[in-house]
C-alpha cells in the first residue's frame, strides 16, 4: 500500500506535512533534512525540487530555490541523493515542482526515476487537469505514484468534486489565492474550510499557504486532516545551529 494512504488510513489524529528545498541550506543538506524532520515528528515530507521561476511560491521560498541551484542542485542530483533514502526515511514522501524541468529531464523518465527512489507522489501545480487527464495522469498511475491537485477558496464547487476525484493522495486546500508566505488569518477562512469539510470529500484534505505556528496549525487542523509548512521551515533553517537542532525545536514548537 502506498505509504500516503497508509498514512491517512490509520491516523485519527491531524496530520503534518512540511516543505523543505533540495539542496538547502547546502548541497548535501537533503538527506540531512530529510532524517531530521521525521525524527522531530514530522509525518509527511514535501520536497520542493528548485526551479528558477516557481509561480506559486513566496519569496522565502524563491530565495532558497535560488541559492539551492547556486549550490548545484539538479533533477539529476537530487535523485542520485534519493538513491538510498528508504533506508532511513519510512514516513511518505512527495515532489513538488513544475512541470518545465520535469519536461525537460523528460516526463516518464521522471516518474520511472521518483518511484525507483522510493518517493509516494507528486504535486505539479502548473499541470493543467486537462493534460492530466489526457495525458500524464496513466504515467503517473503507471509507476504507482500518487498525484495530489490544489484547490483555492475561489475554486467553484464543481472543480472541487472534479479535482477530488482525479487526485490519488489527498486535496491540497490553498488557504487563499496568493503565493506561499503572506501572512495569512485562519479565522478569516473558517467558512471556506468549513464548506470544504461539509462537501464530504473522497480524499482527506490538507490546508496550506499560511501556516507558521502552533496556533495556525491547530486552526488548520479544526477543518481538515491536516495542514502543510513550508516557508516558516525554511526561514528557521536560517538560523544559527544544526539543522537537527533546528528541526526540532521548529517541529516542537507546532506540535510539542
Amino acid at each position: 500500500m502506498n505509504r500516503i494512504t497508509n498514512l491517512f488510513d490509520n491516523r485519527e489524529s491531524r496530520v503534518l506535512n512540511v516543505y523543505c528545498t533540495a539542496g538547502y541550506p547546502r548541497l548535501n543538506s537533503t538527506l540531512e533534512v530529510l532524517q531530521s524532520l521525521q525524527a522531530a515528528g514530522a509525518d509527511m515530507i514535501e520536497i520542493g525540487m528548485p526551479y528558477s521561476d516557481p509561480l506559486a511560491d513566496g519569496p522565502v521560498i524563491q530565495a532558497s530555490s535560488a541559492k539551492a541551484i547556486e549550490n548545484g542542485m539538479t533533477m539529476k542530483t537530487l535523485f542520485e541523493q534519493l538513491k538510498n533514502f528508504r533506508s532511513v526515511v519510512s514516513v511518505p514522501v512527495i515532489l513538488m515542482g513544475y512541470m518545465n524541468p520535469v519536461l525537460q529531464f523528460g516526463f516518464e523518465k521522471f516518474c520511472a526515476s521518483a518511484a525507483e527512489a522510493g518517493i509516494d507522489g507528486l504535486i505539479l501545480p502548473d499541470l493543467p487537469m486537462y493534460e492530466y487527464e489526457t495525458e500524464y495522469g496513466k504515467i503517473i498511475s503507471k509507476y504507482g505514484l500518487k498525484f495530489i491537485f490544489l484547490v483555492t477558496p475561489e475554486t467553484s464547487e464543481e472543480r472541487v468534486r472534479k479535482l477530488d476525484n482525479l487526485s490519488t493522495g489527498f486535496l491540497y486546500a490553498v488557504s487563499s489565492s496568493s503565493t506561499t508566505g503572506n501572512e495569512k488569518n485562519m479565522d478569516n477562512q473558517a467558512g471556506y474550510f468549513k464548506k470544504l469539510q461539509d462537501m464530504k470529500l473522497k480524499n482527506p484534505v490538507l490546508i496550506g499557504f499560511g501556516i507558521k505556528d502552533k496556533q495556525t496549525f491547530d486552526a488548520a487542523s479544526r477543518y481538515s486532516n491536516g495542514a502543510i509548512i513550508g516557508t516558516a521551515y525554511i526561514r528557521a533553517l536560517e538560523k544559527e545551529g544544526t539543522i537537527s537542532s533546528i528541526t526540532k525545536e521548529f517541529i516542537d514548537g507546532i506540535i510539542g
